[in-house]
């Protein structure tokens, strides 16, 4: 056991999306301050791929993230039983590879890999090897904790990125592609192109219960690829995932919890699209944020994403309410009718709910016409008490 004392700015104990965005936006921003990154792995990032459209941020968010973007598209396409389309809106890709290399440069040594942090306080992060890390600021981006004052749905997943054997030929991303049978609730098949004959083919479904059973869903993806007539010739690296969406909650209970240690962020503090699960637009918002902070203390910086957090929780009413009517009013092999509709609309509607800007004429125009839920079953969801307490994650 090592036992020493490590002093620093700021220590960011988590080493996945939004604590290494902070890490990058602290380093260019205040190049000055040492930042500490503290990760369980001995990568940054993990395996995961994190997607977002261009339009998801303001052109300078893009401008700074582009280091981190490994691959770009012009438009995507998605596929329903009823219904295609292809779109124009730029959709961009930012790898845990890439992030790992782009974080890795900027931080060096004070990139700690491989390291168990053990306990994390208002001034300290130790380690299960004994050593401390101390700073004014403390960041606790460890990813997801239960909490029971929010009730929320699943989007899970598993993902395959292989080499196939021959072209693909696909030239955009498929982003949903429902005409597959319809399994443990809303399911698609999501296809990112990568190269010629290379691809990240994801199982998706919008389920009740985060329990993942990663291996049928990989005998799912088999069967998708051989029916697109895809031969795999390898399987260069599997991910996973299980990504909050939310029905309901107490956001104001969820911080009296939520505030016991460094300063919670990403998904940890409930930052994520209702509808999606996705955490990036927030995370390089919030990453922003904290970097412009005159304080960089851990109460000054805990108000602040307090004070976001709530903020952004009472905007988003609408996603919820229509979440709660996805899978609460509509069975659930009948819930790719929702996204079918939705994908009717104007593009420029589409992407300002992705966006979270959906004004009033767009929240109207997309509950306008013949629902594809019971009227009634949706009437009963409009207010959020209606939501039933939380389902467990197991």
């Amino acid at each position: 056991m090592r036992s020493s004392t490590t002093s620093a700015d700021v220590v960011i104990a988590g080493g996945g999306l939004s604590g290494s965005l902070i890490a990058l936006r602290l380093k260019a921003l205040r190049p000055a301050l040492r930042v500490l990154l503290l990760e369980r792995e001995a990568t940054i990032g993990g395996e995961h791929t994190w997607c977002h459209f261009a339009t998801d941020v303001s052109p300078d968010i893009g401008a700074w993230l582009n280091p981190l973007v490994a691959h770009e598209w012009p438009g995507y396409e998605v596929r329903f039983p009823g219904h295609g389309r292809r779109l124009s809106t730029t959709y961009r890709a930012v790898t845990s590879a890439r992030l790992h290399e782009v974080v890795t440069r900027a931080l060096g040594p004070e990139a700690w890999l491989g390291v168990d942090v053990a306990t994390v306080s208002p001034d300290r992060v130790t380690t299960a090897d004994g050593r401390s890390a101390v700073a004014p600021l403390i960041i606790d981006a460890r990813g997801p904790a239960p909490s029971a004052d929010l009730v929320l749905a699943w989007q899970k997943f598993v993902g395959r990125e292989v080499r196939v054997a021959a072209p693909h030929g696909l030239t955009r991303p498929v982003l949903m592609d429902a005409t597959v049978p319809q399994i443990d609730g809303y399911r698609f098949l999501y296809v990112l192109p990568l190269a010629a004959e290379r691809l990240l083919i994801e199982d998706t479904r919008y389920s009740d219960a985060a329990r993942l059973d990663a291996g049928a869903i990989s005998r799912e993806i088999d069967a998708y690829a051989a029916a697109q007539g895809w031969e795999i010739a390898a399987i260069c690296r599997t991910e996973s995932g299980v990504l909050p969406i939310a029905l309901a909650g107490d956001i104001d209970a969820f911080w009296r919890r939520a505030r016991v240690g460094g300063v919670p962020v990403g998904l940890r503090a409930a930052l994520f699209h209702p509808t999606t699960g996705y955490s990036l637009p927030d995370a390089a918002r919030l990453a922003d944020a904290i970097a412009a902070a005159p304080a960089l203390t851990t109460a000054a910086i805990a108000a602040l994403v307090s004070e976001t957090t709530k903020h952004l929780w009472q905007s988003r009413a609408y996603w919820r309410l229509l979440n709660r009517m996805t899978f609460r009013a509509c069975d659930p092999a009948r819930r790719y009718r929702v996204f079918e509709r939705f994908y009717r609309l104007p593009q420029p509607l589409i992407e300002r709910f992705y966006a979270g800007r959906s004004g009033l004429g767009d929240k109207l125009r997309i509950l306008a016409g013949k629902p594809p839920v019971p009227v009634g079953r949706a009437l009963a969801c409009l207010p959020e008490r209606s939501a039933a307490p939380q389902m467990s994650p197991a």
